[in-house]
């Protein structure tokens, strides 16, 4: 299949992405110049007889309509408005609030303090749904207090890079909507399915922290200042989680109950965001502003990259692409699973080097195809459409999750250490992520074995 001179034109498309990639020239920029390039090189190649892709440059002008269907696509229209929530809440000092009163009620166990940083990673991937603002205010907000409370700095950085990782899984996260409309699947069937897959590696987090800290009690000491738990305390913990699990049954209870779309429920989280920082006193023009601005520029950012694949996966698609990726899989000689857990592989290696939006929008339309139609088996109990990508969108999504954290490139790990105090290692964060990488893996290993941990919920709420 290698011989083909097509496909000899989309492994240079993908090499030459790559090697751009280094250059330090936008993404999206990167993804559209190259596809306008190959457009002509595949006009040329194909007037010398040498291939017969049928590109030139009137292809691009199908790009037209697809540029304006993603302006028109109402589910996309969520990806602002989450982003404006999950940025609003940074202002609000919910997190901070809530790191107050929850550092008091661990007080006492020993690696309380981390365990308070995870379950508050965990309330932010549940109302923010935004990595790098998770795991920047959970750096800013903990790590001085955990390396004044003397803390090993490998323990308090990976649970730090960890817990704020869970954005990405964890619903309202704007992967999944990405993922949703690349995949042609619901949205609301991806926010069930990620609910067990986080909350299993929530839980999973804790427990390792909590038995390291039995073994390691010097490693992650109390504070000298502690004192007993009161009812006071356990009040104080409740009322401040309030806010944001009122915030969080909201929107996700919106979708999940049927009464709003993904749509409707991020114009709910935008305002409930908006009304929480009002009420904490913390809302003023300045911080709309801030808001507001940052939001933009995220949402251009995103939307910047997918008109830059749309172009490139066109192009590459008129290549071949698609039929070489799926002839690719296929000459390996795999069983189904055996090929689900190469192309896991084959995305975690990426996820070293690319951003998860642009391993959404480029990789995952060209698999999409290829996994629909592998004989998998996966359960959606007569109610959930495509289980099969349901399923295998949660198993990428867990997948790039453990490759924002995998060295040397993870991304999370350079989100922290742009926050770090200038005694903190890059070799620190690696030796701290190191375990927390493990953890994922066993996830990731739960619901590759287990699929019914992504089906059941979505098919269980929407049985007839």
């Amino acid at each position: 299949m290698f011989f083909e001179p097509e496909y000899w034109l989309v492994i240079a498309m993908f090499a030459t992405f790559i090697a751009l990639i280094f250059t330090g020239f936008p993404v999206a920029w990167v993804l559209a110049g190259v596809g306008i390039i190959y457009a002509g090189v595949g006009y040329v190649t194909d007037m010398l007889n040498w291939t017969f892709t049928g590109l030139d440059y009137n292809t691009l002008k199908i790009l037209h309509g697809r540029i304006f269907s993603i302006m028109y696509n109402w589910v996309l229209v969520a990806l602002p408005m989450f982003i404006f929530m999950g940025l609003m809440l940074e202002k609000s000092g919910v997190a901070e609030q809530m790191m107050h009163s929850m550092q008091k009620l661990f007080g006492n166990v020993k690696g309380g303090l981390a365990i308070t940083v995870t379950l508050i990673g965990i309330i932010l991937a549940a109302s923010t749904g935004i990595i790098g603002a998770s795991v920047v205010l959970l750096g800013l907000m903990s790590l001085p207090v955990m390396l004044k409370q003397n803390y090993d700095k490998p323990i308090a950085l990976g649970t730090i890079a960890a817990s704020g990782t869970l954005g990405i899984l964890i619903p309202p996260s704007i992967m999944l909507v990405i993922m949703g409309d690349q995949l042609a699947v619901s949205v609301v069937d991806l926010f069930m399915g990620a609910v067990f897959p986080g909350i299993i590696l929530g839980v999973l987090y804790i427990v390792y922290i909590f038995v390291y800290g039995l073994l390691n009690p010097s490693k992650v000491p109390l504070a000298e200042d502690h004192t007993a738990i009161g009812l006071k305390d356990v009040l104080r913990v409740m009322v401040d989680i309030l806010p944001p699990a009122f915030l969080i049954l909201a929107v996700l209870g919106s979708i999940f109950m049927g009464i709003a779309t993904v749509t409707e429920a991020s114009g709910i989280g935008a305002l409930g965001a908006m009304v929480l920082t009002i009420a904490y006193k913390r809302f003023n023009f300045a911080v709309l502003k801030d808001v507001v601005i940052n939001t933009m520029n995220t949402a251009a950012y995103i939307f910047a990259i997918f008109v830059g694949a749309t172009i490139f996966a066109l192009v590459l698609r008129e290549c071949g692409g698609d039929q070489f990726i799926e002839e690719g899989l296929n000459s390996l000689g795999l069983g189904p699973y055996a090929m689900i857990i190469a192309v896991l592989f084959i995305i975690f290696l990426l996820g070293f080097f690319l951003d998860w939006i642009e391993i959404s929008l480029i990789i995952l339309p060209l698999l999409g195809p290829v996994i629909m139609h592998l004989d998998l088996g996966v359960n959606g109990f007569g109610v959930v459409d495509n289980p099969n990508l349901v399923w295998f969108a949660l198993l990428v999504a867990v997948t790039l999750q453990t490759s924002f954290l995998t060295p040397p490139v993870g991304f999370a790990i350079f989100y922290l250490k742009g926050v770090c105090p200038p005694g903190v290692k890059l070799t620190d964060i690696y030796k701290g992520v190191f375990p927390f990488i493990i953890l994922q893996l066993i996830a990731l290993t739960l619901v590759f074995i287990f699929p019914d941990l992504v089906t059941w919920l979505p098919a269980k709420v929407y049985a007839p």
